[in-house]
């Protein structure tokens, strides 16, 4: 099983650049970013974590400019969304992007995605709340087209498109691995309908071997190859015996959680963290 880490890269906390490059010397096999495109101010949907809302999840940079300067900076760390927000986001314009750096990087973008928590921020895009998981899944549909095609078209209901030409294709065939968050019964059933993998929230919801089972009564409903399908942990524990439990059960990939801090704190972290890769 690889172990990776999340990250919400901002401007103030430790250069994602640096923390990138930190991770790849140590042995970590990844690095996914968070996003939140912007936070209105009327904060009128709660934090899901409950509280009040961390300061970081208003100074985020955009994920995909950030893990281009990862990308430049590192030869073998894979580089993710965790998540995108992609019921917010243009889907041409993001298969571009997304094709665009996984091509430059060699090959070495995941495609993390989800369809969020902040009804104003999502507004604030022109997506309704109740019909975000059609419009995810419609874009992410789209971007597939983009990525494979040679002239690609799309016919729904939030996305429509003739046939266009989309360059540059993604070095990845067919393209980047997608994994859908969530941790509902609905959300496996869009993992086993249009996606490549799983990317649930350890302790909240996910437990093995309960849900690896799940996930497999899933893909064993629409006849879907589990051995297609790969399942990350977000902010998995950094405990071994969990760990070890995880890859016993299927599991590829873990993110241990990086601190919202400055460089001393955060490689302090990662020399912990790095005890696991042995």
């Amino acid at each position: 099983m690889d172990i990776g880490a999340f990250y919400f890269s901002t401007d103030y906390n430790m250069p994602a650049v640096d923390l990138a490059k930190a991770l790849e010397e140590r042995g970590f096999e990844s690095l996914f970013l968070c996003e939140h495109t912007h936070i209105p101010v009327s904060r009128k949907s709660p934090f899901p974590g409950g509280g009040d809302l961390p300061r970081r999840y208003i100074r985020t940079h955009d994920p995909f400019v950030a893990l281009g300067f990862c990308a430049a900076a590192t030869t073998t760390l894979k580089l993710g969304t965790g998540i995108c927000l992609i019921a917010q986001r243009d889907p041409i314009v993001t298969a571009k992007a997304i094709a665009s750096l996984d091509m430059l990087s060699g090959g070495r973008f995941v495609f993390g995605v989800g369809g969020g928590w902040n009804v104003e921020e999502m507004e604030n895009h022109g997506t309704t709340y109740d019909t975000r998981f059609k419009v995810m899944q419609e874009r992410i549909l789209a971007m597939k087209a983009l990525w494979t095609e040679e002239e690609a078209e799309f016919h729904g209901d939030f996305v429509d498109f003739d046939k266009v030409w989309s360059y540059p294709k993604p070095a990845q065939r067919p393209h980047p691995p997608i994994l859908l968050g969530g941790e509902t019964k609905y959300t496996l059933r869009r993992v086993v309908e249009f996606c490549d993998g799983w990317f649930p929230r350890a302790g909240r919801g996910f437990e093995v071997p309960n849900s690896m089972t799940a996930l497999r009564e899933a893909a064993d409903a629409v006849g879907r190859d589990m051995s297609t399908l790969q399942v990350t942990v977000f902010r998995a524990p950094d405990d071994p015996q969990q760990l070890e439990a995880y890859q016993q059960h299927g599991v590829k990939r873990a993110l241990l959680e990086i601190p919202d801090a400055g460089s001393d704190e955060v490689l302090k972290k990662l020399d912990e963290y790095a005890k696991l890769l042995t």
